[in-house]
């Protein structure tokens, strides 16, 4: 079943599924959800092309993945979208149960891909995502490793972490110091502030801690990405 609401763009997507995939049979197409409910409670397909951009609203296809997945869970659910910038919606998507990505540009559907996700496979995506895919791995590792080199390099410790991830949070020391992990007083977390500005600013520069936390960021000892504060 093919759900779209673009003529254009339906008669396309007939014409690749009946140019690339001459097995598979179209058994219904839908414009928008009333529709789409209405054929599925009818004749219940192996297989969605799923439009995410319906009447110019984003979350009704979400919506149609995610119900569709809880009625018929072994319906396979391939979303084939133009939202091709819309990376919040890709996620949406994903966690409503959809079982692949294919956006609307560059190689678009293939047999490959249909009989990928009629096989069983998770997770299917054709070029353009999985290149976005691989940068954000590739950057996320980046990340993580120049994160653990500066770890090392600089002796930071997990208290000293946390020190500075609170501070980078807005907490003032009597604040840190109500932490559950923080077993220091005020006087405690001044000595250790200014080892770190030692080591982090080993020309002998007076700073305060705005400059130390920037400084923390800098250097990858924080990740901007996940600053998030400990139960107090």
């Amino acid at each position: 079943m093919i759900v779209e609401d673009v003529p254009l763009e339906l008669k396309g997507t007939e014409g690749i599924v009946r140019n690339e995939i001459p097995e598979a049979e179209v058994i219904g197409t839908a414009a928008n959800e009333t529709a789409y409910w209405r054929q599925i409670k009818q004749q219940q397909p192996d297989l969605v092309l799923l439009d995410l951009g319906l009447g110019g609203s984003t979350t009704v296809g979400v919506e149609i993945c995610r119900q569709t997945k809880e009625m018929y869970p072994s319906v396979r659910i391939l979303i084939f979208t133009g939202e091709i910038l819309n990376e919040k919606l890709w996620v949406d998507v994903l966690d409503a149960g959809a079982d692949g990505i294919i956006l609307k540009t560059g190689e678009l559907l293939t047999r490959r891909d249909v009989m990928a996700v009629m096989e069983g496979k998770q997770l299917v995506f054709n070029e353009p995502i999985l290149q976005k895919i691989v940068e954000r791995f590739k950057y996320a590792v980046s990340s993580q490793l120049a994160r653990q080199e500066a770890l090392i390099n600089y002796e930071i410790d997990e208290y000293d972490e946390r020190f500075l991830r609170h501070l980078a949070l807005g907490y003032t020391k009597e604040q840190i110091t109500n932490l559950r992990g923080m077993p220091f007083g005020v006087k405690s977390l001044e000595k250790r502030q200014n080892e770190l500005v030692k080591k982090l600013f080993p020309n002998g520069d007076s700073v305060n801690a705005t400059r130390l936390v920037v400084r923390a960021l800098e250097l990858h000892i924080l990740d901007i990405d996940n600053l998030e504060p400990d139960m107090e």
